[in-house]
């Protein structure tokens, strides 16, 4: 194996196991599927025609919704500071209410009437707590980008001289030969 792709290794084995255990402190893991689904694979570079060229690069995989997590969703009334930088925002559609149904039993959430302090219905609970999110967004948690830059600061030199050692081996054989 090259020094550059077991370089890239390290990086991305790094990245997922710093997201993970951020997703881990955070509240935003209740079924932990999301957790369960980051992944990497390092893959070789191919050109236009299909044919591998030098390098590699990692790819990173969660499920679709470990973005708006990360990022953050601006909400149609207002929005957190963290999500300054974030490209979604809610308009006029909110979350399905049965994202909800897992969670709301996995955190054993119930909800009262305020005046009459009676329990509501789980139907009416979602309904709310998507209503809310629509309003206000989701705040960015930066789990998966906090240790994705952090990583290239930390992994980025080992990167470069990697790399640069690779093609000076190549360059040496071709001179040998």
């Amino acid at each position: 194996m090259s020094e550059f792709k077991d370089a890239i290794e390290k990086y991305a084995k790094y990245v997922v196991q710093q997201a993970k255990s951020n997703l881990s402190k955070g509240k935003n893991n209740a079924s932990k599927k999301l957790y369960n689904s980051i992944d990497y694979k390092v893959k070789q570079n191919r050109g236009s025609s299909g044919r591998f060229e030098s390098g590699y690069n990692a790819e990173f995989f969660m499920e679709d919704y470990g973005l708006y997590q990360d990022q953050g969703v601006h909400g149609a009334k207002s929005s957190y500071v963290e999500n300054s930088k974030s490209p979604f925002k809610y308009t006029t559609k909110q979350p399905p209410t049965k994202a909800f149904d897992k969670w709301i039993k996995t955190k054993g959430i119930k909800g009262r009437d305020r005046k009459t302090g009676k329990f509501i219905s789980d139907k009416s609970l979602k309904f709310l707590i998507a209503r809310s999110i629509k309003n206000k967004g989701i705040r960015a948690s930066m789990f998966f980008t906090k240790p994705f830059e952090v990583g290239i600061k930390r992994f980025g030199d080992d990167i470069l001289v990697s790399y640069g050692n690779d093609v000076l081996k190549e360059l040496v054989k071709k001179w040998v030969q």
